[in-house]
């Protein structure tokens, strides 16, 4: 079944008069990968987040639906913590354990914390 990160990567393929193909060589993974992913069948590698906006040169727009596909599509997040300093990684460490009982509240404190970062 498409996922909603799916319909959004058919869709820019079909606005850039791509084929399946074209965005598997630009990705460099398979046609049968970038389809398990577009299927739900594979979790979409994390560094596709920064590749798909540049290759692609996503508005704002297209970022904020892209982000929200993917986010609707997500079951785990990988985070790369080997450049991050060991205060950091805590803060991730800790941040994913306390994830799930965030309130309301908490959790829209947050994300204006870091979507105001995102907009400077």
């Amino acid at each position: 079944m498409l996922t909603s990160l799916g319909k959004f990567l058919r869709k820019l393929r079909i606005d850039h008069g791509e084929i399946l193909k074209d965005m598997a060589d630009k990705l460099q993974v398979t046609v049968s990968f970038l389809s398990a992913v577009e299927n739900g069948k594979k979790q979409m590698p994390s560094d596709w987040n920064t590749q798909i906006c540049e290759l692609y040169n996503l508005t704002d727009l297209q970022k904020s639906d892209f982000t929200t596909a993917v986010a609707e599509t997500a079951k785990a997040i990988e985070m790369k913590l080997v450049e991050a300093n060991l205060d950091r990684r805590e803060l991730a460490v800790s941040f994913a354990r306390s994830f799930s009982s965030l309130d309301d509240e908490q959790a829209e404190a947050i994300r204006n914390i870091i979507w105001r970062r995102r907009k400077t």
